[in-house]
């Protein structure tokens, strides 16, 4: 009877592994990583019926870093439709895998690229997708980037603005600290972004060097600098803290851009909308430089933000973002006023010497 029941266990085992040799091994791909077997192959492209190759490859590293694999998204979060692989086949999946779409989660962006001149032009036989502009698998923070990290990681791909903006003063000026979107989607809120740049080794300087140099943590960093505690960086208080930077021998200035807000609305362009009127911004009450922010970029890219007095701008501390009749300069006002004060005096002194003196030169002129 021991015999049989060894037996039968045997024969069960084998009908099981041929069984399991015989099925397909389906998976369902719930992580990265299945994915990223084959994908992580920087060879790994195909090419599509036109002619034209497709780069299959994701950067393992750089997508670590993305805001969608921080904000816990799958692979399969957006490619839906190959949510099971079957490893049995040379290729583990459909090859002909669904267009993504953004829409699912990023509705409200959705809308207002609906109505925008990029949208439009689908109607001319253009098809101008998300990915045209955004990096799917490497998306990251926008509010530590440049003007012209932004410009060019969007704008300039395709447009040319040296063409297009002939009529515009100082161009180049405008096109280093003044992001595309300001003008052309009036409807997005606007900031100044401020950021602290190093003099000495020419480059933006870092959250964990501006904290360590002021022996602070970011969590108290505006405490420390906010003295009267109203939730604002004023003038004298970003005086100070620029003196305290210079003290620990860190030489900076600030760099200051204006800049869009990232909320849905920046997606709206369209043409004709355009803003043209320089005294937008060329003018002492600019609305455009209400909200002044002083940024704090983390080594991932995310950002935090400090409200700062609009009279910062006025400094010398920014002196490279200069709009005339907008940001003047009121140390500097101060200055020339004393210069044009002291050279009238000199003159008006010398003018009374020189009348006071009118009898004295008489009689010289007389014994003479």
């Amino acid at each position: 009877m021991g015999r049989v029941l060894v037996r039968l266990a045997l024969l069960s085992c084998f009908v099981i592994v041929c069984v399991g040799a015989a099925t397909p091994r389906m998976v369902g791909a719930t992580e990265n990583s299945d994915c990223l077997e084959c994908h992580s192959d920087a060879g790994l492209s195909r090419a599509a019926s036109e002619g034209i190759k497709h780069e299959l490859f994701v950067d393992s590293n750089r997508f670590k870093h993305s805001v969608h694999n921080i904000n816990g998204i799958g692979c399969v979060d957006c490619h839906s439709d190959l949510a099971t692989l079957n490893f049995d086949n040379e290729v583990p999946h459909s090859t002909s895998a669904e267009p993504v779409s953004c829409d699912n989660c990023h509705d409200a962006e959705a809308r207002a690229y609906t109505n925008s001149v990029h949208r439009k032009a689908s109607g001319k036989g253009i098809n101008i997708p998300c990915y045209a502009c955004h990096e799917y698998h490497y998306t990251s923070h926008l509010d530590a980037n440049s003007v012209l990290e932004r410009e060019n990681a969007f704008c300039l791909k395709c447009h040319n603005p040296g063409k297009f903006h002939d009529w515009l003063p100082q161009k180049e000026t405008h096109f280093a600290f003044v992001e595309c979107t300001v003008c052309h989607a009036p409807d997005a809120p606007r900031h100044i972004n401020l950021r602290f740049f190093d003099l000495v080794n020419n480059r933006f300087l870092t959250t964990p060097e501006l904290m360590t140099a002021m022996g602070t943590t970011p969590a108290d960093f505006l405490p420390l600098v906010d003295r009267n505690k109203d939730q604002v960086i004023n003038a004298g208080e970003f005086d100070d803290m620029v003196f305290l930077l210079r003290q620990k021998d860190v030489r900076v200035t600030v760099h200051g851009e204006l800049v869009i807000e990232l909320q849905p609305s920046v997606h709206h362009v369209n043409r004709g909308v355009a803003n043209r009127e320089c005294e937008q911004c060329h003018v002492p009450t600019s609305p455009f430089f209400e909200e002044v922010r002083l940024t704090l970029a983390e080594p991932d890219r995310t950002t935090t933000h400090s409200n700062v007095e609009r009279a910062v701008l006025e400094s010398y501390h920014v002196s490279h973002f200069y709009a005339l009749g907008g940001t003047r300069i009121r140390l500097l006002d101060k200055i020339g006023v004393g210069m044009i004060a002291a050279a009238a005096a000199v003159v008006t002194i010398h003018l009374l010497a020189r009348i006071a003196t009118i009898p004295n030169r008489r009689r010289e002129h007389d014994e003479l």
